[in-house]
């Protein structure tokens, strides 16, 4: 494995188990180091945010990856300005509608910026996440993979 791949597993793992530590108020019937099994497959990278939350208070009930990946303010993509990951929760969580961008990283041309929300399928639930870097997925495949993912852990039904 080449160092900067070994590096990465390495961040990955140890995000995992950091959330795995954390307590969450997922749903009874899903396992939370399935659910982060799930993602850090699908979309894992030290660079990706993924929050859960209630629909319609916006209530997160689960983080994926740190409080600092997840606070940080890029490029809205489908907007001229920038926003959070949390920003773009709390807007699905009132409305409910399915969001996707991707676009270059106005700070750094080699990255992309891929956005991602909606609802949870089956649940009271909605999801937004965020990826930034050099091998970002385009949102549409991003969408595609995490509700895969939220699929495969027993969240999304």
């Amino acid at each position: 494995m080449k160092p900067r791949a070994a590096a990465a597993a390495f961040i990955t793992a140890v995000c995992a188990l950091a959330l795995a530590a954390c307590g969450s108020d997922l749903p009874s019937d899903v396992d939370q180091t399935a659910l982060t099994d799930a993602i850090s497959g699908a979309v894992g990278d030290p660079s990706t945010c993924l929050l859960v939350a209630e629909a319609g208070s916006g209530r997160v009930i689960y983080r994926y990856n740190t409080h600092m990946v997840c606070a940080r303010q890029l490029a809205a993509c489908d907007a001229p300005d920038s926003r959070r990951v949390g920003d773009l929760l709390k807007a699905v969580a009132a409305d409910g509608r399915s969001r996707a961008s991707t676009c270059d990283n106005p700070k750094d041309a080699a990255r992309t910026i891929a956005w991602s929300a909606g609802p949870v399928t089956g649940r009271k639930l909605v999801y937004a996440a965020v990826m930034d870097g050099e091998r970002t997925f385009p949102s549409r495949i991003m969408t595609e993979r995490i509700d895969t993912a939220l699929r495969n852990a027993g969240l999304a039904r």
